[in-house]
């Protein structure tokens, strides 16, 4: 980026342009051993224990949406954050931008679904910081949660994908687009037929249950903003080998689908809260899926792809049709304020 260009919508896709201004100018100015591995939580050493931690912001529009709120999606969001990066979550902070005028019930209603969400995932709200704005100057309520965590003995490698080889095959724990479609039509209040709800959720009790069952994981990511094709986009980049996914196995909703093809969607970049994209040995991977299945947040899970030898730093998608092309990261924004 130039000094005269100015921030757009599409600095915060999660796509092209988030990953340009990350590197440009967070990571070059803030640059250390940890800050640049870019991975959705930092590994940190303290003393003879091993931690992760991370940190979010949500500014979800609107507050509220079929499925959820901004108060579970600041918990989830920052719970699967830890959980991907093979940690155990612990602890969270929790800060609150306040718009003046926000009704009371509003924000007690927020507050409660967090100590709800917190209380399945089991952990703690520690701590955490207030401020109140004058109207105008913040859109009704801005969240941002912190998160410390435990990592599992023998995953420090798994939010690097260093891990990945040939051969291994790509799982998804179920439907994709749900959160990113559900919250467009509840800011946009399209009436639809069949109503789409956020499949936000915390996902620590549904990896605990595969890596009690198997250690061949060897990687996770929460598919966010950008999706799933933005997930696999990153990961290969660089990398001496190549992904190939196919279109017919992966799970999406019928209604999601439908409201995509409406208005000009890909459903592979539109944003999951509860969907974590796994990579792991490709002799484990009936056993695993087998594994995610029998979790209620794994019930659709899929193999929707592999990792393979040919194309390497490329995703290529195998069409229904039986075409091929390329999954990129998006240049621009699908859908801004989504998480």
């Amino acid at each position: 980026m130039k000094k005269n260009d100015k921030i757009l919508l599409g600095h915060g896709s999660g796509g092209r342009l988030s990953h340009e201004l990350i590197r440009d100018l967070f990571v070059k100015h803030f640059s250390n051993p940890t800050l640049i591995k870019q991975s959705d939580a930092a590994l940190l050493q303290l003393g003879s224990t091993h931690v992760a931690m991370t940190t979010d912001a949500f500014v979800v529009d609107p507050l509220f949406f079929p499925g959820g709120n901004i108060g579970n999606l600041a918990i989830a969001g920052t719970v699967n954050d830890l959980s991907v990066s093979g940690a155990i979550p612990r602890y969270l902070s929790a800060s609150f931008i306040i718009e003046e005028g926000l009704p009371f019930e509003a924000l007690e209603q927020v507050v409660i679904t967090m100590a709800e969400e917190a209380r399945k995932a089991s952990v703690e709200i520690v701590t955490g910081d207030t401020k109140v704005v004058d109207r105008g100057k913040c859109d009704k309520l801005f969240i941002n949660t912190t998160g410390i965590g435990e990592i599992r003995a023998g995953a420090g490698n798994i939010a690097s994908g260093d891990l990945i080889k040939a051969g291994d095959k790509i799982l998804v724990n179920g439907f994709i687009g749900d959160h990113g479609m559900a919250v467009m039509s509840a800011r946009n209040q399209l009436h639809i037929k069949a109503p789409v709800e956020s499949d936000c959720a915390c996902l620590n009790g549904l990896i605990d249950h595969v890596f009690n069952a198997t250690g061949e994981v060897h990687f996770m990511r929460d598919a966010t903003r950008g999706g799933v094709g933005t997930v696999m986009a990153e990961i290969v980049a660089s990398r001496p080998w190549g992904i190939q996914l196919f279109e017919a196995e992966i799970p999406i909703r019928q209604a999601v689908r439908g409201i995509c093809e409406l208005l000009g969607f890909d459903p592979l970049y539109v944003a999951n809260e509860g969907k974590v994209v796994m990579v792991v040995d490709g002799a484990f991977a009936d056993k695993v899926l087998q594994q995610l299945k029998s979790h209620p947040l794994g019930q659709d899970a899929a193999i929707i792809g592999e990792v393979v030898e040919r194309h390497p730093g490329k995703t290529w998608l195998q069409t229904s049709i039986g075409g091929n092309r390329i999954v990129d990261m998006p240049a621009g924004e699908q859908l801004p304020r989504i998480c």
